[in-house]
């Protein structure tokens, strides 16, 4: 250091410690309003965005901003894994013999087996298949009296004195429901069976985070769609979903067509080799093993071709309609 700079250097006053106590006093005065009115600008902002939400219009029971939240989840997963990849397979030995029994939403009344019907509609030229009929809501199902005995009981038993009406669960009636008057195919389990058998051995998940492996046994609704075609759209594509529905109304979901069409979306009228039973969707059920077990309707009585977004059950109570895994 030359001796100039020493003597500069030199001649320079310390600062004292009391002088230093200040600046740092200052400094930290100088940050902490700084500090405060960040946070508080935070703070109304995220006040702000809650009012936002809270007074949002709800659409199924979700603040709108959370149901486009789930709308774009959705998007981006279809975008993703567009619902063409295969769920694990399984060898038969690792089946349960036992899959756990959730919900008994439509299954609250006895029916009859040869009561049953298969209401399908949306198809194209209905007229020209025997089964045709003017209009499939005229169907009656036939029930039997209420028996107990065998439910599960880790389901809720109905009040065998209640006088039931069509949507009388939570839900309420669904808005995709047939108006009077709606023509249609009255299928049997008979033409059922007629469509090509497929086993499958996938996992079944529910959303309250508890899974199985379960042997099914069914068809494809991909073949019922190929016996069954839907009418062509104008532009002539396919109509975009599927909607389908439990005999009583009570039940209800929506799919998109891609979902119908998956090589491993099945019409269940077995488990593990046998007949299914009523607590699992007896006569037919779904299974797809891309979504959660609340998407896999028990017991179908409709399933109707559309390009109407469908009505979901478990959407309206504020659940996801995609569902997907």
């Amino acid at each position: 250091m030359s001796e100039e700079n020493l003597t500069k250097s030199e001649s320079e006053p310390v600062p004292t410690q009391e002088e230093l106590d200040r600046e740092v006093k200052r400094a930290s005065g100088r940050r902490t309003r700084r500090s405060f009115l960040v946070a508080g600008v935070a703070a109304a902002g995220g006040y702000g965005l809650y009012r936002w939400i809270d007074q949002a219009e709800d659409i199924g029971r979700q603040p709108e901003p959370l149901r486009k939240a789930f709308e774009t989840n959705a998007a981006i997963a279809r975008g993703v894994f567009r619902e063409a990849g295969l769920a694990p397979t399984y060898p038969k030995s690792r089946a349960t013999a036992d899959l756990r029994t959730n919900g008994n939403f439509g299954l609250k009344e006895d029916l009859k087996p040869d009561g049953w019907r298969l209401q399908l509609t949306g198809i194209e030229h209905p007229e020209r298949y025997p089964q045709y009929t003017k209009d499939v809501t005229a169907y009656e199902y036939q029930f039997e009296p209420l028996d107990l005995s065998d439910q599960p009981p880790s389901l809720t038993p109905p009040d065998p004195n209640a006088k039931h009406e069509r949507g009388s669960e939570e839900a309420g009636v669904s808005a995709s429901t047939l108006p009077a008057g709606t023509p249609g195919l009255l299928l049997t389990m008979d033409d059922i069976h007629k469509l090509p058998h497929h086993e499958l051995v996938t996992e079944f998940k529910c959303i309250e985070g508890w899974s199985d492996i379960a042997s099914w046994g069914g068809a494809r609704s991909a073949d019922l769609i190929a016996a069954y075609p839907p009418a062509r759209l104008a532009n002539g594509m396919l109509p975009r979903y599927v909607y389908m529905e439990t005999p009583d109304g009570d039940y209800y979901c929506g799919y998109d067509m891609a979902v119908a069409l998956h090589p491993q979306s099945l019409l269940v009228y077995e488990m593990g080799g046998r007949p299914i039973t009523r607590w699992h969707g007896a006569p037919l059920r779904l299974h797809t093993p891309l979504k959660y077990g609340y998407k896999q309707i028990k017991r179908i009585g409709l399933i109707a071709y559309t390009d109407m977004k469908p009505d979901d059950y478990w959407t309206r109570l504020g659940y996801d309609w995609y569902a997907g895994l």
